[in-house]
């Protein structure tokens, strides 16, 4: 049976009945797919609160394996696509937990693995209105809205890391709206994320990677 019928277009920017259900969800997972490189094989996506118990009327399932796959909030594929991700032979899995309470409602995990067997989690919150919240990459607890384009740096904790980057973003002309540093604990993995209002050079991704302590870039552009 179609559910279809559920995702008329109630506006400019958005498919779906509910902008944090629907929109929320599928800018969530359109940034998680933006930070490992594809083609994604698998995806499993853990819902929590209100997305658990009713992700299937609000169309939150759709929503997301739409964003997964690249669709921005307003593009009709996000329609079918669950037959879409089935053409492509993305697995997909939603697993409900009511179980955590201790969590914003709109709270959703996404388990990503590429064809190269790369595996990345991400936790979004969905802040209503469309607007959202990245609040975990691979259990590291962060803070980024991707209204903003991001650079994200995976490094070690060590000292010049952090100007290493300001100097990188500085010799690109990169105006930093926000710059914010989170870490598992001293001296192990550490994420620097930084935001600009302006587009990202691509090019600044082999650089930043000049520096030894440097693991891994990626770049989120707004």
């Amino acid at each position: 049976m179609s559910f279809i019928s559920v995702f008329d277009v109630l506006g400019p920017n958005m498919i779906g009945p509910s902008s944090s259900h629907t929109a929320g969800t599928a800018v969530i997972a359109y940034l998680a797919q933006k930070m490992i490189n594809g083609p994604l094989k698998k995806v499993e996506f853990t819902l929590y609160g209100s997305f658990a118990k009713t992700y299937r009327g609000h169309g939150t399932d759709r929503a997301l394996l739409g964003g997964i796959m690249g669709f921005s909030t307003d593009d009709t594929r996000i329609r079918e696509s669950f037959r879409i991700a089935d053409e492509r032979g993305l697995e997909f899995q939603f697993i409900v937990n009511d179980t955590e309470t201790d969590i914003y409602p709109n709270t959703v995990d996404i388990r990503m693995e590429n064809e190269a067997g790369q595996v990345m989690t991400v936790r979004g919150e969905s802040l209503g209105g469309g607007k959202v919240r990245i609040v975990r990459i691979n259990q590291v607890k962060v803070d980024f809205s991707g209204e903003y384009s991001a650079v994200i740096v995976v490094h070690q904790d060590k000292p010049g890391v952090a100007a290493h980057i300001t100097k990188v973003l500085s010799d690109c002309s990169v105006n930093i709206a926000f710059m914010r540093i989170f870490r598992e604990a001293k001296g192990h993995t550490a994420y620097t994320i930084v935001e600009s209002d302006n587009r990202l050079p691509e090019n600044i991704t082999e650089t930043l990677r000049e520096n030894s302590h440097v693991h891994d870039v990626m770049i989120v552009q707004s």
